[in-house]
């Protein structure tokens, strides 16, 4: 960010996020790269945060120089050491119980794939913590004890803070903070039987529609999304598309009644972190805006993984959770089609099962247009970016998407369903955007085979017009992806939540869509944020919206 945007207000605002994962420590998907990285832009604002996370081993063993903040004898029923300390930069809290948090597998899952018994009480306890540090439990008998002036909570693993907040009788010596609630996925909700409130703390008066109750059972988003003082989700479409039967996951209804306080902020991404000229995992590093640059990335790419090394072959990225969600299963459907023309396609990820069955089984059948590396791996989802000519986003939701903007940033053209954030980070690639030289990507909907088949061989005709291609690239190069102008509209919200006044910082309305071609100026700008909307359509019930919906698991 250029230095005169940076704004050191005279009185900074102290904020505590709260998250179950946080980039590079333990990291599913986008919610561990945001934890990390807005905190990071919203310092340029004035705002200091503090991140409370469960204690991982990875999470533990990165804090230098760690002291111990406060010791729960008997939190939930556990015995509680908060730790404090600095990694890789960020103020971090840890929250150390062995049996909570010391064990293979990932963050929501053990090693057999599915969730953890106890996540209940795993996700309890790190909310439960947060609401003692928001009334003050590091500050009491202390001059130099800390207290936030509001809590910013992510998905449902930190979706009771507001409840506890909310039920607790003894908050402390002055009201708690104000809770935003930043929903990364309505489809993982946090459900629970109801026999668990006790054990997790809370009065049988919570156990109502206004407070955590969701059709017989325990919510944890349900509660954020009911108690929170304001709702942030990650992208302005997507703050619509939950408020239909479509999206809402059941909590349309609720979403609904409270879209006065529920806005859509665009995510942003670490523009030091994904850099192609310094980017370590890069072959051969090449500035942002250089198309010509990238040329050898891909060659490079094609023979290390086995694939012909020709230039005229379009070839196709995907680095992604390996899910129906990300439709990962259209691609498998189409792929046999695809392979007739002169296309590549390398995918990179981890996910379901059967999906990884599939993808397995198409390899050995079309070696010479299909790489798969099947399991997570950072550094070769950078270098897949620099290397092919487009990235493919097809999924039924996406809420904001960073893979599109990693793409973008390096270069790679995005092919992506027309839904939540992939609608409002990628101009399609139309005649008239073509001919006004905005466009680029390609968008297609609806989300299914026939549409993506139809969606890549258009992409396919845009690949072989190189200057119109080259374009498309260039375009999505100069795109603003970093999280300027977003992360101030995180900023003026807590402000406003706190009561304070946000100053005279840089909090525009609007962002610039695409640099122009110098870098000299910028193009219109254009909302990156939404408080949302009442979608036209609404059902009839202005309860929480339809009881047919579907049963989501427990991870993100």
């Amino acid at each position: 960010m250029p230095s005169e945007q940076i704004v050191m207000l005279p009185t900074d605002l102290h904020l505590l996020s709260v998250a179950a994962e946080m980039f590079p420590f333990v990291k599913t998907g986008g919610l561990g790269d945001v934890a990390a990285s807005l905190p990071n832009a919203l310092r340029h604002h004035g705002v200091r945060t503090r991140t409370l996370l469960p204690g991982y081993p990875a999470v533990l063993s990165a804090m230098t120089d760690r002291t111990e903040a406060h010791v729960f004898e008997d939190m939930l029923g556990y015995r509680v050491t908060l730790w404090e300390g600095i990694a890789q930069g960020h103020h971090l809290y840890a929250i150390e119980v062995p049996e909570l948090y010391e064990r293979a597998g990932g963050p929501y899952l053990g090693p057999d794939g599915r969730d953890w018994p106890d996540n209940d009480m795993r996700f309890a306890v790190l909310s439960r913590v947060a609401a003692c540090i928001a009334q003050g439990c590091l500050a009491r008998g202390s001059t130099a004890g800390w207290r936030p002036d509001a809590v910013m909570t992510h998905d449902w693993q930190a979706g009771l803070v507001a409840a506890y907040l909310h039920y607790d009788d003894n908050p402390g010596d002055r009201p708690a903070p104000p809770v935003a609630h930043v929903i990364h996925n309505m489809a993982f909700q946090g459900l629970f039987p109801r026999e668990i409130l006790s054990r997790i703390g809370l009065p049988d008066r919570a156990f109502t529609m206004e407070g955590v109750e969701y059709y017989g059972k325990i919510g944890y988003m349900k509660a954020a999304l009911q108690l929170a003082d304001r709702l942030i989700t990650v992208s302005p479409t997507y703050a619509e598309e939950i408020q239909t039967p479509e999206n809402g996951m059941g909590l349309e209804g609720l979403l609904q009644a409270r879209s006065s306080v529920l806005t859509g902020i665009l995510n942003g991404i670490d523009i030091q972190d994904w850099n192609p000229m310094t980017d370590r995992a890069v072959i051969f590093p090449y500035p942002i805006g250089d198309i010509a640059g990238r040329r050898a990335n891909k060659r490079v790419f094609q023979a290390e993984f086995g694939l012909p090394q020709t230039a005229d072959t379009m070839l196709l990225g995907i680095v992604s959770r390996l899910t129906r969600q990300k439709g990962v299963d259209l691609l498998a459907d189409i792929a046999p089609r695809l392979f007739q023309s002169n296309i590549q396609l390398a995918v990179v990820g981890v996910g379901d099962a059967d999906i990884m069955q599939r993808l397995r089984g198409l390899q050995l059948a079309y070696p010479r247009n299909l790489v798969c590396h099947l399991r997570y791996d950072e550094t070769l989802g950078h270098r897949l970016h620099s290397a092919v000519d487009a990235s493919l986003i097809p999924s039924r939701f996406e809420p904001c998407g960073l893979t599109q903007l990693h793409a973008l940033r390096y270069g790679s053209v995005p092919i992506a369903a027309r839904v939540g954030g992939l609608t409002d980070t990628i101009v399609h690639a139309n005649t008239a955007a073509i001919e006004e030289g905005v466009a680029n990507g390609v968008l297609f909907s609806p989300t299914e085979g026939d549409a993506l088949y139809r969606a890549i061989r258009q992409a396919q005709r845009l690949f072989q017009q190189r200057s119109v291609w080259a374009r498309l690239q260039r375009n999505g190069s100069l795109h603003d992806v970093s999280w300027h102008g977003k992360a101030g509209h995180y900023a003026r919200l807590l402000y406003r939540m706190a009561g304070r006044s946000a100053g005279k910082g840089d909090f525009d309305e609007g962002m610039a869509p695409r640099l122009s071609d110098t870098g000299s100026g910028t193009a219109p700008a254009s909302p990156l944020a939404r408080t949302a909307r009442m979608p036209q359509s609404r059902p009839r019930n202005p309860g929480l919206g339809r009881t047919d919906f579907p049963r989501f698991g427990t991870h993100a």
